[in-house]
């Protein structure tokens, strides 16, 4: 990849992690008061993707779409602006890739769960994921049955990951 690749996407980090501290939620603070639903943001390259996961959640989890992004700066700006409950991330994303993403918002000390919803079954991205901050790991080929379970998981403490044979 190009240097300016690399110089733009730190550069965008550094930005919204600056932004993060300025704005980002304090402990126990809400956006909203008294949501009944769960509040979601979706970032995914795929609107298919996107639009399968909103979905799945608004049906088995009466989970209400805020936001969607295709890129992960919009998701961090989404999670920034809007604090949803959970973000459903993609691990390969344009500008700023799912791990970055994960990272900035743990550094921002958001209160947003955050469910990775990915292809890659290797267990070194499910690593990276768990180590950089998420919350979740959902291979998309088992979405239908896996992130109901992954998001009720996560809203009440606990981990998640899909079994690595699909």
């Amino acid at each position: 990849m190009p240097s300016s690749y690399y110089s733009d996407r730190e550069r965008i980090l550094r930005e919204f992690s600056a932004k993060a501290h300025f704005t980002g939620a304090k402990e126990n603070e809400s956006a909203r008061p008294n949501s009944p639903k769960t509040r979601v943001v979706i970032a995914d390259t795929h609107q298919p993707i996107r639009t399968a996961a909103a979905g799945i959640l608004s049906t088995t989890c009466k989970a209400e779409v805020i936001g969607c992004a295709s890129d992960g700066a919009r998701a961090i700006d989404d999670v920034l602006r809007l604090k949803p409950d959970i973000l459903v991330l993609e691990v390969v994303l344009p500008v700023v890739d799912g791990i970055q993403v994960t990272r900035a918002l743990k550094n921002a000390k958001t209160q947003t769960k955050i469910v990775i919803l990915t292809t890659i079954v290797d267990g070194s991205f499910q690593q990276a994921a768990m180590k950089a901050g998420a919350h979740a790991y959902v291979i998309k080929a088992r979405m239908l049955t896996d992130l109901p379970l992954a998001v009720r998981a996560v809203l009440e403490g606990a981990t998640f990951h899909s079994p690595e044979k699909t």
